[in-house]
């Protein structure tokens, strides 16, 4: 029985994958850097009891950020206001990006959405999610009793 689960739960992990780069594909397009927009960076890194993303957003102030879960999908998004303009010139170099953002992140393991803390510090969005047992694809006994 394991094994026809086994391979519906690929064909559902790929479809979930394939949702997401599209996803983010719309998001060039709409929020995006086509738009003025842009998409922040961002690292994931799994430890064995818990799950950090540290997302570079330099520039960025707290009351215009947003962080949600929605499913097993991380939205963060805001805005980046362009520094108050200080000597009139024109610029030699422009690489900086300003504007509104949205980055989708998949939480590719299970994770506890409440617990999870959020810290914005020298540009650096940090959030710990503690993990979960995966209870998905493993043996859950039944007992039976007797009439």
């Amino acid at each position: 029985m394991a094994e026809t689960f086994g391979p519906l739960l690929e064909v559902a992990r790929i479809q979930s994958e394939i949702n997401r780069l599209f996803d983010n594909l719309l998001d060039l397009g709409g929020e995006g850097r086509a738009q003025g927009g842009w998409i922040p960076n961002a690292d994931i890194i799994e430890a064995e009891k818990s799950l950090l993303v540290n997302v570079d957003l330099p520039g960025v102030e707290p009351g215009d950020l947003e962080v949600v879960v929605n499913g097993s999908n991380l939205i963060i998004r805001g805005v980046k206001k362009p520094p108050e303009p200080g000597t009139r010139g024109n610029y030699q170099l422009a690489e900086r990006s300003y504007g509104s953002f949205r980055r989708v992140i998949h939480l590719g393991v299970p994770v506890n959405t409440r617990l999870a803390e959020a810290v914005l510090a020298d540009g650096l969005l940090r959030i710990n999610f503690p993990r979960v047992p995966n209870r998905r694809g493993e043996d859950v006994p039944i007992w039976v009793k007797t009439a």
